[in-house]
């Protein structure tokens, strides 16, 4: 014979009481207050990971292509060390919504912060540079030995590290941290991302950011 709970239940239909019910919501609503927000954090690292080695993967084929269309062994020989050759790179291997000229400034968000909420970043810096926006959104702003990258225009977070980095443009058309030679290695790459991309170093320094995802597997793990 069922015990007398189970008669109760069967009596009310198999049904919840109001009490059962409002308990249950009340245990989902606390754990999606503490699950969801991560989980969205963790979507857009992922997300702004995958447009930053889109962008790199394609940079890096286009050097590689260039250099193989030039019939030259490197990028000085292909005439990569000249600013016009250099917007005649990026027209014949890009697709290109805007054309920003030589300040970069119309393709760039105007301010930018770093990972410690310090607002001294100018990603449009660079000397001698011209500076585009592409057709998946990013903008570049480029030279012959760096390129200033964010990967989703001037929308934000405008932060370095999360949509803005920048990458140092090697002779041999690899794409790495600014180091001294390339490979750079996981000491170099981590002592950038410390003592200039994550902290403010006083100027307008934040090498590493690059480097930090590299070393990481193209994760964001800060």
């Amino acid at each position: 014979m069922p015990p007398p709970r189970w008669n109760a239940r069967i009596a009310r239909g198999l049904g919840f009481t109001l009490a059962e019910v409002l308990v249950t919501l009340a245990i989902i609503g606390v754990v999606s207050a503490m699950t969801v927000p991560t989980l969205m954090q963790n979507h857009q690292r992922k997300t702004y990971v995958t447009q930053l080695h889109k962008v790199y993967n394609e940079f890096s084929q286009a050097l590689i292509q260039y250099q193989n269309d030039k019939n030259a062994v490197n990028l000085t020989e292909a005439g990569f060390y000249d600013i016009n050759n250099i917007d005649a790179f990026m027209k014949k291997y890009f697709k290109i919504v805007q054309d920003c000229g030589s300040d970069c400034h119309d393709c760039f968000a105007d301010k930018y912060k770093k990972l410690d909420g310090s607002s001294n970043i100018n990603p449009v810096s660079l000397s001698n540079a011209k500076g585009y926006i592409l057709a998946d959104g990013a903008s570049i702003c480029i030279n012959t030995a760096q390129m200033h990258i964010d990967i989703n225009g001037k929308q934000g977070p405008n932060i370095a590290a999360r949509d803005l980095f920048a990458v140092k443009i090697y002779n041999n058309g690899t794409i790495d941290e600014n180091c001294t030679n390339t490979p750079c290695t996981t000491d170099e790459r981590e002592n950038s991302f410390n003592n200039n991309c994550a902290k403010d170093t006083g100027g307008n320094y934040w090498w590493g950011c690059f480097g930090k995802i590299l070393n990481d597997n193209w994760e964001m793990t800060y």
